[in-house]
């Protein structure tokens, strides 16, 4: 299991610009880790959030982490599974709303691409509002496409050796 937790550093960077956008936000953690980018926004004041992670351990310990900080359950949903697998159920169901702000943080020798994609399909409900934001966190040399369907990015920030592309619908 390769982890590559997201920097204090640049967490505090992903809130400065998330700021204006983040009380009563729907957040989706994408490949959640220990769940700590997704804990952050709670603190900040989001109304719920979903920890998408494919590690059975790494879910375990996002709820001993969501115990441990007190955060109501009615707040929060755990899943194991990939990332592109949640996001093709998600839309298939269509029962749940969209997101405000996704946050997609996988191990760098992933091909974002194949969740990126989900973004541009055609049918199913869109997985992020009008006006949302999704941010991908991607090594600064790996370069990603500036559109997927009707997401555009607006905004890229790097910060050693990581970046984060910002995409707004």
């Amino acid at each position: 299991m390769q982890i590559r937790p997201t920097s204090d550093r640049l967490r505090e960077t992903l809130f400065n610009v998330l700021a204006p956008r983040i009380e009563g936000a729907r957040f989706l953690d994408l490949c959640a880790g220990s769940g700590a980018v997704g804990i952050e926004a709670l603190s900040r004041g989001t109304a719920f959030v979903n920890f998408i992670d494919r590690s059975r351990k790494m879910c375990g310990l996002i709820e001993s982490n969501l115990d441990l900080c007190r955060i109501p359950e009615d707040q929060t949903e755990v899943v194991m599974s990939d990332a592109a697998e949640y996001l093709r159920r998600t839309k298939a169901r269509a029962c749940s709303a969209p997101w405000d702000i996704i946050f997609y943080d996988p191990p760098y020798a992933t091909d974002y691409l194949v969740v990126l994609d989900e973004f541009s399909a055609e049918g199913g409900p869109a997985l992020l509002n009008n006006g949302g934001v999704l941010i991908v966190e991607h090594h600064h040399k790996n370069s990603l496409k500036d559109t997927f369907g009707e997401i555009r990015r607006w905004r890229i920030l790097k910060q050693g050796d990581s970046a984060l592309s910002f995409y707004e619908r």
